[in-house]
């Protein structure tokens, strides 16, 4: 890498690429830069969804724009940013077995390395699915309360979730 002004022999600082961007540095920005573009984008949908009136109601009451933005404007957006943003979350856990192409260590990356020393190539393909399922399973916990939560005086919030449906099911069909 050099910095310095173009078209001359000025330099301010030179070093190796290589040694500046790391194989984890790389994943980390890959990964954080295209989550941080898709998260933009979904809290801009997000607010944008909430109705001006809201905004211009909040105004005529005195509220400083800030304060409106707090109070009014994002705990109506966050019914619409939770879903779609728990989502990108999910997505970018499994995105994370990319990075094994770059030499960067994560579990797709560490199984690959398991599998090359025993040969046994399918099973080790089979534990890591397992463990990916395992993790997405748990962040959709969080994801489904947060959305009940956020949800709260809508149409469709007295829903029952998927954990409790399953536990009441059985009884629902013994006869």
């Amino acid at each position: 890498m050099l910095i310095g002004i173009p078209f001359t022999d000025i330099t301010f600082v030179q070093a190796d690429t290589n040694s500046l961007l790391t194989p984890a540095v790389a994943a980390l920005l890959a990964l954080g830069l295209n989550e941080a573009a898709y998260a933009s984008e979904i809290v801009r949908a997000g607010i944008q969804s909430v109705d001006p009136g809201q905004t211009e109601a909040a105004h005529s009451l005195g509220m400083r724009p800030a304060l409106t933005m707090r109070r009014i404007v994002l705990p109506q957006a966050m019914r619409v940013i939770i879903p779609p943003m728990g989502n990108e979350t999910i997505n970018m856990l499994k995105m994370t077995a990319l990075v094994s192409v770059i030499a960067a260590h994560d579990l797709m990356s560490n199984i690959q390395d398991v599998y090359a020393q025993n040969y046994q190539v399918i099973p080790m393909l089979v534990v890591a699915s397992i463990w990916y399922l395992a993790l997405v399973s748990l962040l959709s916990i969080p994801q489904a309360w947060m959305e009940r939560r956020y949800g709260r005086g809508t149409s469709g919030a007295g829903r029952v979730s998927p954990c409790s449906a399953c536990s009441r099911a059985p009884s629902r069909w013994a006869a």
